[in-house]
């Protein structure tokens, strides 16, 4: 061949090269990473959304998970059609030891729906979050009384067969399960094809 015809087909395959270059980092689907909750238990993962509708409450779940805060703690209040409940004591002195309170971000479409994550709190009047505590909502009908009163942050897409199995284990009459449920919690990252492909409807 030529030299001058190497030359324009090595500068037609750089060029073409440079463009699909462009391209993959232009395009957001193949080089952004969405933060996603993780629970790893004895029973399996579940993995859920977090709203960015609630940055402060998404802050917060990101910055303990990242410190494994959670890591030896255990589902300690599970209530079948109700809630799976982990992280500080269900108790006036547990909440007391969250690390913060974080205010309530009220949000009209976000609901407590069945796989909804939220944030426990004591009776408080200003209705603030305790930063150690997180449920997940066991109910296919949802609990709209909660509703306004208690904040979700976040939305479970991977894991209902773990989260029926944990909330159909015997409990005592304080609904503390009779077999501890240990919880990992962490904060992992997926791309927007990975979360289309686990059937994540609303990744945008």
């Amino acid at each position: 061949m030529p030299i001058i015809s190497k030359v324009t087909a090595l500068l037609k395959n750089s060029s073409l090269l440079l463009l699909m270059v462009i391209f993959t980092s232009c395009n957001p689907s193949s080089s952004t990473y969405y933060d996603i909750g993780q629970i790893k238990t004895p029973y399996g993962e579940m993995l859920f959304w977090l709203y960015k509708e609630t940055p402060k409450h998404k802050k917060s779940f990101l910055s303990l998970a990242n410190q494994h805060y959670w890591d030896t703690l255990t589902f300690n209040r599970v209530i079948k059609n109700f809630v799976i409940q982990g992280g500080c004591p269900d108790t006036p002195e547990g909440f007391k030891d969250s690390p913060y309170l974080i205010d309530p971000e009220f949000q009209p479409n976000i609901r407590h729906i069945y796989g909804a994550v939220g944030a426990g709190r004591d009776d408080n009047p200003s209705k603030l979050s305790a930063g150690c505590q997180l449920y997940i909502v066991h109910n296919r009908n949802g609990i709209p009384r909660l509703d306004d009163n208690y904040m979700i942050f976040g939305q479970l897409f991977k894991g209902f067969d773990v989260l029926d199995h944990i909330a159909g284990m015997p409990t005592d009459t304080l609904d503390q399960p009779l077999t501890s449920i240990s919880m990992e919690v962490n904060n992992i990252k997926l791309t927007k094809k990975e979360l289309i492909e686990l059937g994540v409807p609303w990744v945008n």
